[in-house]
């Protein structure tokens, strides 16, 4: 349901609600929020709530600190794991300058200006994502191990599937929030999961993303585990990916849809950094299904960018992220690369029709290779024009992000 301002008082007056999570996300895809209480929800819509963007890497610096938190009234939500003695809400927030003009440095921000500048050539896109992640074992103090919950693989079934009741609550527990997964099963590494959601637009699915993230931790937690969302969580088994199902839609007569995937694939490691942005990231690819190499192809899973064989011939996959990126950024980049194609009409390669882990040299060799780690990945988005065209300040700031 989406609400509006004068719904979302009425609903924090009727369903006894104690506090109201303003939440807006780092460079990192950390999320960050200030909790307010029922009387000061007024304040917060018309002048916002202040907070110290000098504390936050990337936003303000200490002579210009100060920040507001605007909520939008639409991406309300319950949060459902919590006491039912009065309930608690969460809303995303703009992020606003003491003078009342948005904040241009927050990454939820970044993301608006490339849905806005689709909507400005007439094209939308939708996005569904796929997200991997491993549940360990807790010590007696609650701290994780590094022992798997479970020693199941692909599509196990309980017993051997330890993960299966975890899911089925994270599920649940989105449904309530008016967030819907398309499927849950156990992945192919030891106590790996992975949940799948349907389609919508870029801000709510990056919206999404991030309760999603949050709703996991809490049901791992609850049921004595810890759900590790970073790329390579074990040496030898598959890492964990984050793969963007993007759905483009247009007026035009024009085939948008390869222009727009042959853009991405010509701007890929430009854009690595915002897909991979950590050291460990880069032990994931070229393995387990991660690509290593500029690549497309229809059902082929070691290409980069894969149109699977469904009814629905307007979706592809991009393989590479892993759920360490942010995701409002990694959708931002690739649209704005996306619409590079189309502005430019550029036509797609050949497509790759076998498997690219097992291939011959001469096969491989005549296809371009992703970044090999976090600092070739870093100096290849710093010198190049096209990404500074897209994110002009908000490169630096994404630079100054904690690792």
């Amino acid at each position: 349901m989406s609400y509006t301002k004068e719904e979302v008082i009425e609903f924090i007056t009727q369903e006894d609600v104690k506090f109201i999570r303003l939440a807006f996300c780092d460079w990192s895809g950390n999320q960050k929020n200030v909790a307010i209480t029922p009387s000061q929800l007024d304040r917060a819509f018309d002048r916002g709530i202040c907070f110290d963007g000098s504390a936050i890497p990337g936003f303000t610096d200490v002579s210009h600190p100060d920040l507001y938190l605007i909520p939008i009234p639409s991406t309300l939500t319950v949060l459902p794991w919590r006491s039912s003695s009065g309930k608690v809400v969460r809303m995303f927030c703009e992020v606003m300058y003491p003078d009342g003009t948005p904040f241009d440095m927050g990454c939820r921000s970044f993301l608006k200006r490339a849905v806005k500048a689709a909507k400005d050539e007439g094209i939308s896109v939708d996005i569904a994502t796929e997200c991997e992640f491993y549940l360990f074992k807790t010590d007696e103090n609650g701290e994780p191990t590094s022992v798997p919950f479970d020693k199941a693989g692909y599509l196990s079934v309980a017993p051997e599937d330890k993960g299966e009741n975890i899911r089925r609550e994270i599920c649940n527990t989105l449904r309530e929030m008016d967030i819907h997964p398309e499927s849950s099963h156990h992945e192919e590494g030891p106590g790996q999961n992975e949940i799948d959601f349907r389609c919508s637009s870029a801000l709510k699915s990056a919206d999404n993303t991030m309760n999603f993230i949050t709703v996991v931790k809490a049901a791992a937690m609850r049921n004595g585990a810890y759900a590790d969302f970073s790329p390579k969580p074990l040496a030898g088994h598959c890492g964990n990916g984050f793969h963007i199902n993007m759905t483009v839609e247009s007026d035009s007569t024009e085939n948008i849809q390869e222009m727009f995937i042959a853009g991405i694939l010509a701007h890929i490691k430009e854009l690595t950094v915002f897909l991979n942005p950590t050291e460990k990231s880069y032990e994931r690819l070229g393995s387990s299904k991660a690509p290593k190499y500029v690549s497309w192809g229809k059902e082929n899973r070691s290409t980069l960018i894969r149109i699977p064989s469904s009814d629905d011939d307007r979706r592809f996959e991009i393989r590479s992220p892993d759920p360490s990126t942010n995701p409002y950024v990694a959708y931002a980049v690739l649209i704005f690369a996306g619409l590079d194609g189309v502005k430019n009409k550029m036509k797609l390669p050949d497509p790759v029709e076998v498997n690219l882990f097992t291939a011959r040299p001469e096969v491989t060799e005549k296809l371009e290779k992703l970044p090999e780690n976090l600092y070739e990945a870093e100096r290849i988005a710093e010198d190049s024009d096209f990404v500074k065209s897209i994110m002009g300040n908000c490169l630096e700031a994404f630079m100054k992000r904690p690792l």
